[in-house]
C-alpha cells in the first residue's frame, strides 16, 4: 500500500515538477510570476489530443503507434512554445519596464483569455484521450506499476536531468544564469537578453506541453480548466522548493506529489488539494526562502 502511494506520488510529483520549472525559469529571470503558464500546460493536452486525432484519421497510428506518438509530442511541443512565445512578445515585453504589478495583471489576463478561447474552440465538455497503452505494466515488491506510470517518471527524469545540464553546461544556459543574475550587466557583455527571455519562454512552455500530454494519457481527461488548479500546484511546488532554483523545482513537484497521494491515502481524499498548502505554510514560516532557495544573486 505505502509503496503503491509512492509510485502514484511520484508519478504525479514528476507532472508537477515539469511545469513548476516554467515557473521558477521566468521567476529567475524576469522576477515575474507567470500566471498563464497553467494554460499553456492546458493546451499543451488539448493539442496531444487534436495531433492524435488527425494522425489517426490519416492512418498514421493504424501505420506505426510509436511513430504517430512521437510526432504527437514534437508537434504538441512546438505550438505550445509557440504560444508561450508569442505570450511574452505581446503580453509580457512591452510591460518589462513598468512596475510590478502591471505584468502581474497582464499574466491574469492571459490565463483568462486562454481558458475562454479553448472553452469557445474546443467546448466547455471534457474531452477523451484515447487509450493506447491500456493497463499493461509490470510488479515490483507486490506492487502493481503500468507502464504509462514508468513511462511518465523515466521521461520526466531524464528531461530534468538534461535540462540541469542544458542551463549548466552550455552556451546559451550560462547566459540565462548571466541574465537571472544581472540583466543590465549582461547586457553590456553582449548577451541579447530579449533573445534569452524568449528562450526561457520556450523552454518553459516546450516542459509545460509534455506534462499536459502526459496527464492527458494518464487520466485520459482533459478540460478547458486543468491549466488553473494545476498551475497553482506546481507555482506552489516552485515555491516549495524555493522560486527561481531549478533544483528546487524538480525537487518541490515531487515533494508535492508525495504528500497528495499520501495524504489522500492515509489522512483523507477530501481534503488531498489541502494538504500541500499546509505544509507549504508551515515551511515558509521556518524558511522563507524555501527548502533550495538561498539569498544569493544566482537564482538558476
Amino acid at each position: 500500500m505505502l509503496l503503491q502511494q509512492l509510485i502514484n506520488g511520484l508519478t504525479l510529483g514528476s507532472v508537477y515538477a515539469l511545469i513548476a520549472l516554467g515557473y521558477t525559469m521566468v521567476y529567475g529571470i524576469l522576477e515575474l510570476i507567470n500566471f498563464a503558464h497553467g494554460e499553456i500546460y492546458m493546451l499543451g493536452a488539448y493539442l496531444g489530443i487534436i495531433i492524435l486525432g488527425f494522425l489517426t484519421a490519416v492512418g498514421l497510428t493504424a501505420y506505426s503507434m510509436p511513430l504517430a506518438l512521437a510526432l504527437t509530442l514534437l508537434l504538441t511541443i512546438i505550438f505550445s512554445a509557440s504560444y508561450g512565445f508569442t505570450v511574452e512578445k505581446i503580453a509580457y515585453r512591452p510591460l518589462r519596464a513598468a512596475p510590478k504589478l502591471s505584468p502581474l495583471i497582464s499574466a491574469i489576463g492571459v490565463s483568462i483569455f486562454l481558458q475562454n478561447y479553448v472553452m469557445i474552440t474546443q467546448g466547455s465538455t471534457d474531452k477523451v484521450f484515447p487509450s493506447l497503452i491500456g493497463s499493461a505494466g509490470f510488479t515490483v515488491l507486490s506492487t502493481r506499476v503500468t507502464m504509462l506510470q514508468a513511462a511518465i517518471i523515466v521521461v520526466s527524469g531524464i528531461i530534468m536531468a538534461l535540462l540541469h545540464a542544458f542551463i549548466r553546461s552550455t552556451r546559451t544556459g550560462k547566459a540565462m544564469r548571466a541574465v537571472a543574475q544581472d540583466r543590465s550587466m549582461a547586457a553590456l557583455v553582449g548577451i541579447n537578453t530579449d533573445t534569452i527571455i524568449s528562450v526561457t519562454f520556450i523552454i518553459g512552455s516546450g516542459l509545460a506541453a509534455i506534462a499536459g500530454l502526459m496527464v492527458s494519457m494518464y487520466y485520459g481527461l482533459v478540460n478547458y480548466f486543468i491549466g488553473y488548479s494545476a498551475g497553482i500546484k506546481a507555482f506552489t511546488a516552485a515555491v516549495l522548493g524555493g522560486i527561481g532554483n531549478i533544483p528546487g523545482a524538480m525537487f518541490g513537484g515531487i515533494l508535492l506529489g508525495l504528500i497528495e497521494s499520501l495524504g489522500a491515502a492515509y489522512i483523507s481524499s477530501e481534503y488531498k488539494d489541502a494538504y500541500a498548502f499546509i505544509i507549504l505554510i508551515v515551511i515558509l514560516l521556518v524558511r522563507p526562502t524555501g527548502l533550495l532557495g538561498r539569498d544569493v544573486e544566482e537564482k538558476i
